[in-house]
């Protein structure tokens, strides 16, 4: 008794997988790479490869807006401390 399914020459069977294209499996690493490097240690390369998407984009939005606050603060920190660039003279 046959019990595998017979095939058909006129059906011909597309991808029906939804996998990542290799430009998306490039910007997929960059972004654990980057939650992994940020996170200091805190997540490993599982955690964050298996976590939903909308958490991991999430987070990267989180580090992002940090590191845009510590730079305008920096910066900000950096102006007050810049010497006065006019030259004042001395009395004749």
């Amino acid at each position: 008794m046959k019990t595998e399914a017979p095939l058909l020459p006129c059906f011909a069977l597309e991808e029906t997988f939804f996998g990542f294209k290799p430009e998306d499996r490039v910007n997929l690493h960059s972004n654990i790479f980057d939650l992994i490097w940020a996170g200091e240690g805190r997540w490993d390369w599982q955690t964050v490869y298996n976590m939903p998407i909308f958490l991991r984009t999430f987070y990267i939005k989180k580090i992002n807006s940090l590191y845009e606050k510590a730079l305008k603060q920096q910066k900000k920190e950096l102006n007050k401390s810049k010497p006065n660039k006019q030259i004042i003279k001395g009395p004749l």
